[in-house]
C-alpha cells in the first residue's frame, strides 16, 4: 500500500462525497476502490470488512474506518481543520450537523419517483433559502471574517462550500439573497486545494445520473 488513505464506495457521490471533499480541502492524496456488483458488497461483508454491513469504508491510519461522521470527524482532528478548543469544535459539530440535514435532501433526490421531483425540488430550495444559507449569512456578517469558527479554515467551511455547490447544480440562483455568502464560495473557491478539486479530472464526482442511481439500488438491494 502507498500509505495514501484508501476509500471503498460506488463511483459516484453518495455518502463518500463529503469524505472527498475534506480530503482533498486538506491536500491529502486517495486511492478509490470501486464496487460495481451486489456480489463485491456481499464478499466485503462476509469478510467482516465492513463493521456494520455498510458503506463508506475508509482505510486511514491502519484503521478500517466506518460511520461517515466517524471518518470525517478524524479527518478534520488530524489535519487541523477541527478548531482550536471544545467551544470551536462544538460550533463546527452544530454547523456540520445543520449542513448535513440539507445534505441529505440533496443525496436522496436521484432516488426521488418522478411524479416527487418537483415537490422534493421545492423543499430542497425552500430549507435551503429559509431554513440554513440564512444562518451561515449570519455568521459571516455578525464576525465579519473569512471562515465560519475562529477565522480559521475548518471542516465546517467545507461542509458548506459542498452544499452550496450542490444546490446551485439544482437551484443556479439560490445565493441571489445571501451576498456574504457569495463572497464566501469566490474565496472558498480560489483556496488552493479546493480550486484543485474544482478542476476537471478531479476526484470529484459528477451529480448522480439513472446508472448510479441503478447501480446503488442494484448493490444495495435487501
Amino acid at each position: 500500500m502507498s500509505g495514501k488513505p484508501r476509500l471503498t464506495y460506488l463511483n459516484g457521490r453518495g455518502r463518500m462525497e463529503s469524505i472527498r471533499w475534506l480530503l482533498a480541502a486538506a491536500g491529502v492524496e486517495f486511492e478509490e476502490v470501486y464496487l460495481e456488483t451486489k456480489e463485491q458488497y456481499d464478499k466485503l461483508i462476509k469478510d467482516g470488512f465492513l463493521l456494520f454491513q455498510q458503506l463508506p469504508v475508509v482505510e486511514i491510519d491502519g484503521m478500517k474506518m466506518v460511520q461517515t461522521r466517524a471518518i470525517l470527524s478524524y479527518i478534520a482532528g488530524k489535519y487541523n481543520l477541527y478548531g482550536k478548543d471544545l467551544k470551536e469544535r462544538a460550533l463546527i459539530d452544530m454547523y456540520v450537523e445543520g449542513i448535513s440535514d440539507l445534505m441529505q435532501m440533496i443525496l436522496m433526490f436521484p432516488f426521488s419517483p418522478p411524479d416527487a421531483k418537483e415537490k422534493n425540488l421545492e423543499s430542497i430550495k425552500e430549507r435551503a433559502t429559509n431554513r440554513y444559507f440564512p444562518v451561515f449569512e449570519k455568521v459571516l456578517k455578525q464576525h465579519g471574517q473569512d471562515f465560519l469558527v475562529g477565522n480559521k479554515f475548518s471542516w465546517a467551511d467545507v461542509q458548506l462550500m459542498e452544499a452550496i455547490l450542490a444546490v446551485e447544480e439544482k437551484v443556479p440562483a439560490v445565493l441571489s439573497g445571501f451576498p456574504q455568502l457569495q463572497v464566501f464560495k469566490t474565496k472558498m473557491s480560489n483556496m488552493p486545494t479546493i480550486k484543485k478539486f474544482l478542476q476537471p479530472g478531479s476526484p470529484r464526482k459528477p451529480p448522480p445520473d439513472a446508472h448510479y442511481v441503478e447501480t446503488v439500488l442494484k448493490i444495495f438491494k435487501n
